[in-house]
């Protein structure tokens, strides 16, 4: 699926108004009747042949002598044209409908204008400034009874802080007030507030129960902030054809071809994982990382401990291996079994060991993961690290070792603005992607993933596939893993990093509340099983 940012939406719908095949006036009655039509599938009820919830919630049957309320908020752009085609299109239907503008009326775009004019030659429209100051104590002066409050004041549009009246819908008392009546908000495109390409609020931001995007998601729905404030996020077609552009973004998704095993092969076909562990009583990471590579299908696992974790290890593991590396000079001697065609370094290793085995790893030139301690043992000289990297390297920091990795690049992304859009999630990893020369996994719920091609995905466990069991001890350690054998499987970094990704979330779905990092490459064969590996 692809994530678009507001501009790349923009130049969509453009090439279609100049090719001829579209008007944008047509543009806008198709997505008004595609959030019209989405307000009807997530609610019912709310068709015209049901009740209004809010008023007669015990009533069964029509309630044609008193109708369903909307209000619709409408902005000085685009989706404010949107608004007054949802206001149109609700009415038609038998709701009573109150239409509200932010903004000159002679200031609206073309098409915009036209709908406005549509809606006001039988309507009456109350018109606020943009910069007006919310009106606390009367709520917009809307009566009570309403139904539907409808969002299209800013949208993917938004480049400044929501303010003006419109913008007390974004305060805590009011969003309170609206869901102990029953009133469902819907917004159009993106919550007003919200940043379409960074999921990040510009001032304060409306929380809808559901927003109706067209064509394709945004980047903001599912970064950052948007999944808490876009409740569902629902995808109305408009008719347009996606353009060729090699920085559109995608969301990760299963590839049978990169999982399965072939019917033939030996344990070495499918390669041969070092996880490098930390000292006696710091081997437990290692271990759930050896233990998801040896899950995911790499052949053979060997943990390679300091002689202080010897006897440890070797009391806690069965498939996997043991071997002796002592400091920089033991790692040297292990490599020199060329068939370990995949490192893993991180995990509890200690900074110390970080230090002096890394460089080592990094000099064989053989697939590695970097994570935890082997990033953030170089927080102090970031650079010595970066310049030993290769492009067979993918590394995992999460918010913390990315801010230590790349400090500049964690500065812009969590820079105050007062314009947009800002920048995001997807721009920063694919800026330290680009820096580091090798594969960067930037964790948390919206993980991004980039290469230094500018390739990018999201693997987003939120929305249907929220994964909140994920934040527990270890469970990043267990993704390592899983990169680090899908790596000696012989996958590309790039393709490893983003199976595995999807894969970790899978597998914690799988297994539901309750969920720590040891059961993670346990669900792995019963995933395997639903994609028929």
């Amino acid at each position: 699926m692809e994530l678009l940012t507001a501009a790349q939406m923009r130049a969509i719908e453009q090439a279609a108004i100049k090719s001829g095949d579209v008007t944008g006036l047509e543009l806008m009655e198709r997505a008004g009747q595609g959030v019209v039509d989405a307000i009807f599938e997530e609610w019912p009820v709310l068709d015209r042949r049901g009740a209004s919830p809010s008023r007669s919630p015990g009533y069964l049957g029509p309630d044609e002598e008193d109708p369903l309320r909307a209000v619709v908020l409408c902005g000085p752009g685009n989706n404010g044209g949107d608004g007054f085609v949802v206001a149109r299109l609700l009415q038609k239907q038998g709701w009573a409908v109150e239409v509200f503008l932010c903004g000159d009326p002679e200031k609206l775009p073309p098409d915009a204008r036209v709908n406005y004019e549509r809606w006001g030659a039988k309507n009456e429209v109350r018109v606020s400034a943009v910069d007006s100051a919310p009106l606390a104590d009367d709520f917009l002066r809307v009566p009570k009874g309403i139904d539907l409050v409808v969002d299209g004041v800013f949208g993917t549009g938004l480049t400044r802080p929501f303010a003006g009246a419109f913008s007390m819908l974004a305060n805590a008392p009011v969003r309170d007030l609206l869901r102990d009546r029953g009133v469902k908000v819907v917004s159009i495109d993106a919550p007003s507030g919200l940043c379409a390409d960074s999921g990040r609020i510009l001032g304060q931001a409306i929380v809808a129960d559901m927003t109706v995007t067209f064509h394709s998601k945004k980047l903001g729905h599912v970064l950052g902030d948007g999944p808490v404030t876009c409740g569902a996020v629902r995808t109305k077609s408009i008719g347009l054809e996606t353009l060729e552009d090699g920085q559109i973004v995608h969301t990760t998704e299963a590839d049978e071809v990169k999982l399965s095993k072939g019917s033939v092969g030996h344990k070495y076909s499918h390669g041969h994982a070092l996880i490098l562990s930390g000292g006696a009583g710091k081997t437990g990471a290692a271990r759930l990382a050896a233990r998801g590579a040896l899950r995911v299908g790499a052949g053979l696992v060997t943990l390679g401990v300091p002689p202080s974790a010897q006897m440890e290890v070797a009391s806690q593991i069965t498939a996997l291996m043991l071997q002796r590396v002592d400091g920089a000079d033991g790692l040297s001697e292990t490599l020199e079994d060329t068939r370990l065609n995949a490192l893993c370094l991180g995990p509890a290793l200690g900074f110390e060991r970080a230090r002096a085995l890394v460089p080592m790893a990094l000099a064989a030139r053989r697939a590695t993961v970097l994570d935890a301690d082997a990033l953030s043992a170089f927080a102090e000289d970031p650079g010595a690290l970066i310049a030993q990297l290769h492009d067979e390297c993918v590394l995992t920091p999460h918010g913390g070792e990315f801010a230590r990795l790349f400090p500049d690049i964690a500065a812009q992304m969590n820079e105050q603005l007062a314009n947009g859009p800002a920048f995001s999630k997807v721009d920063a990893t694919r800026a330290a992607a680009k820096r580091a020369g090798c594969v960067v996994l930037f964790k948390g719920p919206d993980t991004v993933i980039a290469a230094p091609n500018g390739r990018c995905v999201v693997n987003s466990a939120v929305y249907e596939r929220a994964a909140p069991w994920l934040a527990t001890a270890g469970s990043g350690d267990v993704l390592a893993g899983f990169i680090a054998g899908l790596l000696a499987r012989g996958l590309a970094p790039m393709q490893a990093a983003e199976t595995a990704a999807w894969l970790h979330v899978e597998c914690a779905r799988q297994f539901g509340p309750g969920l720590i990092a040891e059961d993670l490459p346990e669900q792995v064969p019963e995933v395997f099983r639903k994609l028929n590996i």
